[in-house]
């Protein structure tokens, strides 16, 4: 085939533009990010030749070889892994394949740190070589093709690229990158070197350079200088770094293991590195980021950790190693008893899967207590022996890890009450919300059982689309009034998540929402016996009001929970909050047709001034439309509640 030119899609287009303009703060990442895709193409061979053996023609050992010429001011990564035809090189190399692509355009923002990590997360670190290179060649040719069948892609990183059919007797992938001239410092194989020890020593594939030693110069009186000896070294320890002991591990490797996995440019919150022993054998090293992803909610990405059987790449994503609600977790399963071949329909059927997944869920929920224990420090106590206990600089560098990780993760972690039953206490008590008494979201279920009233019988809640409407919500005056701390719960998943929550070691969860309002023992008996009569010398307004309201409310009664309001809305206990009902119809899901109950205060002046008006009806309907603007609703009729008020006002 003659060469051809085709265009770039028009988000390579943008991201080529960004990225010639030093989008990466940090130069020499996209040495990392091409050895990477380079391990990655063998791993992709060696997993297609589980079923086909051919693939690995005369080169069963699989490498990654980095060279450079000084003279011609290139620098080539190359690979023997699975290589492209031309078709692929065209869709891989000219078009960003992955759903959600104009979203992920659309979250540039021009600020280049957090530009860049959107550009790693979504996986195409190709084009960072861009950075160091005005013109960047790929010569390709995958593995089970003929000679005659390899490609040459071509491009300067401007609008458009040329493929054109080679021969090339080699499978795998060279990149060659033309390197501008103020890139010239990566003709250098010391700085080379450099640059793999720091990103990529912990590659699993020799990372192949070609020696050099020092030669005088023939010329009197000229420098001798650096000279290829023609062999070959291996400049990285190829050791998967997941099999090596901790304690030949740095806490630097362990987070540019991180980086090259994740594609992340920051650093881990925390990790875990363990091998399990018993009736399931596996290794599992385990990170939990410091910031979410873009796409954290984004429903068809995949997401799940790296699978090997027996340091055997088999696949990424492997969602049957992770629950869902710890999707945000990256790393590394080395199993030992899994076969080569598993797919992932079997995966969802092993009993050594279900025994791996429920090792690495408890393990990820251990590192999540670990850091809620040292979330926050008082000072250092005095002991009775007169000695200042003293903290540790590994529990001082924990210190706020938690608070930063649940501004992150909080909500999806709570999707675990209803997907984890097995762990559904320790999920509990890792929760964290803001309450009546703090508008930081850092208070758990055990802070308020603590710091609850004598004589109070339940772990008070409310649920709100923000934090302003949940403590201004009607509902909370009683509460208010008595000192009674109630927990503000604002995440849309909060109302879904506590239908599997009841109760809290032994104390049950009220939603203040829910029900009549019942204080039990913190309401005196002069109390009850003045609601009691309010409600009696009430009944006949309360009659024409359950009337008028008929076709709104379910019911119509006095409440003892309004101090300052005239009315407010609630469901029994039993039903569905107005709040979850709306989220369900705004997702286009359908939601059960069910009326609210209103309560009204009978010592408002508003209310009072029902009895006998002859404007019954507007005010009726005036008190229960504010009753549900007040919990963020909209009226039904929004035209007829504000020529109602406008009447009443003139």
């Amino acid at each position: 085939m003659s060469k051809q030119t085709l265009s770039f899609q028009a988000e390579v287009a943008q991201l080529l533009h960004l990225v010639t303009h030093s989008l990466y703060s940090n130069q020499e990442i996209f040495l990392r990010e091409l050895i990477s895709n380079a391990s990655d193409a063998c791993d992709k061979l060696r997993f297609e030749a589980l079923n086909n053996n051919a693939l690995y023609e005369d080169a069963p050992n699989l490498e990654v070889r980095v060279s450079f010429d000084k003279d011609a001011k290139t620098l080539t990564i190359q690979d023997n892994g699975i290589g492209m035809s031309q078709q692929e090189a065209i869709d891989h190399l000219g078009t960003i394949a992955k759903s959600g692509t104009k979203d992920f355009m659309g979250k540039l923002t021009g600020d280049q740190k957090a530009d860049a990590q959107l550009i790693g997360q979504f996986g195409v670190g190709f084009y960072s070589g861009f950075i160091v290179a005005d013109k960047i060649t790929v010569e390709s040719r995958r593995a089970g093709l003929k000679a005659d069948e390899g490609v040459r892609w071509v491009s300067g990183g401007a609008g458009d690229f040329e493929v054109e059919t080679i021969t090339r007797a080699a499978r795998g992938t060279s990149v060659i990158l033309h390197l501008r001239d103020d890139a010239a410092e990566y003709l250098n194989a010391w700085k080379l070197k450099q640059v793999i020890g720091k990103y990529s020593d912990h590659i699993s594939l020799p990372i192949l350079m070609e020696k050099e030693e020092w030669k005088e110069s023939e010329k009197e009186g000229e420098p001798g200088g650096m000279v290829k000896t023609g062999e070959w070294e291996t400049v990285n320890k190829a050791s998967a770094l997941w099999t090596r002991p901790k304690k030949d591990i740095t806490e630097e490797q362990y987070q540019e293991f991180y980086k090259a996995i994740s594609h992340d440019h920051e650093n881990p919150l925390t990790w875990a590195h363990n091998r399990v022993e018993g009736n399931t054998e596996y290794t599992q090293l385990l990170y939990i980021p410091a910031k979410a992803p873009f796409d954290l909610w984004n429903r068809d990405k995949k997401a799940g950790v790296k699978l090997y059987v027996k340091r055997v790449f088999i696949m990424d994503d492997a969602e049957a190693l992770m629950p869902s609600y710890l999707r945000f977790v990256k790393g590394v399963i080395d199993s030992a008893d899994l076969p080569l071949n598993v797919s992932r329909e079997l995966l969802q059927e092993s009993r050594d899967v279900r025994a791996i997944r429920e090792g690495s869920t408890k393990r990820v929920l251990s590192m999540l207590e670990d850091l809620a224990k040292h979330d926050k420090h008082d000072a250092p106590a005095e002991g009775a022996d007169g000695v200042t206990d003293v903290v540790s600089e590994e529990d001082k560098a924990k210190e706020g890890k938690y608070s930063a990780f649940y501004a992150e993760f909080g909500a999806v972690l709570k999707e675990g009450l209803g997907e984890d039953f097995a762990n559904r206490e320790r999920l509990a008590k890792l929760l964290r919300f803001a309450s009546t008494t703090s508008d930081a979201v850092s208070v758990g279920f055990a802070d308020y059982k603590a710091r609850m009233k004598e004589g109070q019988e339940a772990i008070y809640y409310i649920t709100a689309d923000t934090l302003a409407a949940a403590k201004n919500s009607p509902q909370l005056e009683v509460f208010k009034k008595k000192g009674i701390e109630v927990l503000l719960m604002t995440d849309r998943v909060d109302e879904w998540a506590l239908n599997y929550l009841h109760d809290f070691d032994g104390t049950p969860l009220q939603s203040v929402a829910k029900g009549a309002v019942d204080l039990g023992k913190l309401q005196d008996e002069a109390e009850k016996k003045a609601a009691e009569e309010a409600a009696e010398a009430f009944k006949p307004v309360l009659a024409k009001l359950k009337e008028a309201l008929k076709d709104k409310a379910e019911d119509v009664r006095v409440t003892t929970r309004l101090v300052d309001s005239p009315a407010c809305l609630v469901v029994q206990d039993d039903g569905m909050s107005t709040q979850l009902a709306r989220m369900l119809k705004q997702a286009g899901q359908k939601a059960p047709e069910t009326k609210p109950v209103l309560e009204v205060n009978a010592e408002h002046p508003l209310v009072k001034k029902l009895d006998g008006s002859v404007h019954f009806h507007d005010l009726a309907h005036i008190l229960f439309d504010q009753a549900l603007l007040a919990e963020g609703g909209l009226p039904d009729d929004p035209a007829a509640y504000v020529k109602r008020v406008n009447a009443l006002l003139a």
